[in-house]
């Protein structure tokens, strides 16, 4: 591997994961090209993940796993100072056609301590398409407790151990690790979280809707309660509009202590700077996105991603076809947000 990384939007291959609470949602909702037949429920757009891991498609680095970038040019591609297993954030699109599985996932703490990884899962879901009664349950009700909270489980009233909220499109809902919930039907998102894909799931039947025997489940829900370490009660947030003229919205989703997610609306084109900070991800969702960079141009199709390495510096971003377009803008909170060059 050259001693020097060169920086560019890296266009990556993406994971496909076929969950029996998935359909066609991200092909016929977000018009993502060359999907292959049958259930989708789930594309990891941007993924470190050994179980998804990503491939650069682009560029000097084509052909090269994304795994093998991160841990050669860490301070360039991720942030300067940074070591680490794998590139700390994970997106995804993910298809909610039916309800999802009733589950929970793990915090670092517990991830360490009961199955070896690095690290659990905060995440936060922008929902970008939902049906009009669509709706998400998430958080524990006051005052269960575990064993009434178990009955409930077992008896499939989720309604008595869940809060119920609608979701509209453009909402956010921030979820951190230890928190029980789900979402669906009717409901299309895009998912940063950090990179994990451990989880506890309180449903008879497993991701792929296959019947479990009766002791299998249990002891899953019996699992799924001990992984509920947060009293965090999240609810969906319309987001706070950071900018508003006529060449860009900005709309942030969501901040935590691991990520930021924005939503952007570009009507023309904008020269932004990751100045000091780290890495960032951008997601076209309604249109094709010219990105420039280091004298390198790479076309973002609809419904598409791309990593944008810390080492990036000024990069532009330009509606193809010159209509405004939507795309969701995710970095971690500790790196200086990506903004407008000279401001």
């Amino acid at each position: 591997m050259p001693d020097t990384f060169s920086p560019y939007p890296l266009r990556l291959s993406y994971g496909i994961r076929r969950y029996a609470f998935g359909a066609r949602l991200i092909e016929t909702h977000l018009g993502k090209e060359d999907l292959p037949d049958g259930v989708i429920a789930e594309t990891w757009e941007v993924s470190d993940h050994a179980s998804e891991p990503a491939t650069v498609l682009n560029g000097a680095y084509a052909g090269r796993p994304l795994r093998e970038l991160v841990q050669a040019y860490p301070d360039q591609l991720v942030r300067p100072g940074w070591r680490g297993p794998h590139l700390p954030l994970l997106v995804k699109l993910l298809d909610a056609s039916h309800l999802l599985p009733v589950h929970v996932h793990p915090d670092d703490a517990v991830a360490a301590a009961r199955y070896g990884e690095p690290n659990g899962k905060d995440e936060a879901w922008h929902i970008l398409w939902a049906e009009p009664e669509a709706t998400a349950l998430v958080g524990l009700r006051p005052g269960l407790e575990r064993d009434s909270l178990r009955e409930a489980l077992l008896a499939h009233d989720y309604d008595a151990a869940l809060l119920r909220y609608r979701v509209r499109t453009g909402d956010t809902v921030d979820v951190p690790a230890g928190v029980l919930h789900t979402f669906g039907p009717g409901t299309l998102i895009l998912e940063v979280q950090q990179t994990s894909d451990l989880a506890e799931s309180a449903m008879p039947r497993d991701l792929q809707g296959r019947a479990l025997t009766s002791e299998a489940w249990h002891a899953n829900v019996d699992a799924t309660l001990d992984l509920l370490t947060s009293e965090a009660r999240p609810r969906p947030d319309p987001g706070v509009v950071l900018r508003d003229d006529e060449g860009v919205r900005r709309v942030q989703g969501c901040r935590n202590a691991r990520f930021v997610l924005e939503r952007w609306t570009l009507r023309e084109a904008l020269r932004v700077s990751l100045g000091e900070g780290g890495f960032a991800t951008l997601t076209t969702l309604d249109g094709a996105l010219a990105v420039s960079c280091d004298g390198e141009r790479e076309l973002l199709p609809r419904a598409s991603s791309c990593l944008l390495p810390a080492a990036a510096g000024e990069v532009t971003l330009e509606p193809a076809s010159g209509d405004a377009l939507d795309l969701v803008v995710c970095f971690e909170p500790g790196n200086a947000a990506p903004r407008q060059a000279g401001v």
